[in-house]
């Protein structure tokens, strides 16, 4: 019998542009001020991807660009780099980009996430963090040190569905 699965839906209205969010997620450079990691790849199908942790200490994640259409709809499996090769450990990260009336609403979904495990209850405190630094960075053009706030035991988790 499988296990069973949860997801975590996050979404946030941004005073920005759908180009300039894309590149905020899939952009190194970008991704480092707000995130405290680079996203790498070239952001094909197939394509791998990695987080490479901003001290140059290794790779925090990783996965397989499964699908991409700039700047719309990146989608993306996570998986810690240990268990890149076992599939039954991958998660799904879907990011939907959609300008609406002179904001951009970007919706996150993480999905096929094994409910009640270490990467459920991990994301559910990283994307708030994660996703409220990137629409600071665009919209004030300063993010907050993630970092220093995730180090932080007092932070609020999020509700996993």
């Amino acid at each position: 019998m499988s296990e069973p699965l949860t997801e975590f839906v996050y979404v946030t209205y941004i005073i920005s542009t759908p180009q300039k969010v894309w590149d905020a997620i899939t952009m190194p450079e970008f991704a480092r001020q707000y995130w405290g990691h680079g996203n790498v790849s070239d952001w094909k199908p197939g394509s791998k991807w990695e987080m490479v942790r901003n001290d140059g200490s290794g790779v925090q994640m990783t996965g397989e660009v499964l699908e991409s259409r700039p700047p719309s709809r990146l989608v993306i499996s996570w998986v810690s780099p240990e268990n890149f090769d076992n599939r039954s450990e991958c998660s799904r990260v879907t990011f939907e980009i959609e300008a609406i009336g002179g904001v951009v609403r970007l919706n996150v979904v993480h999905d096929q996430l094994k409910a009640g495990s270490d990467m459920a209850s991990s994301i559910s405190k990283g994307w708030p963090l994660v996703l409220s630094g990137l629409k600071s960075l665009l919209e004030t053009g300063k993010a907050p040190d993630i970092m220093a706030i995730k180090s932080c035991s007092a932070q609020p988790k999020a509700k996993v569905a």
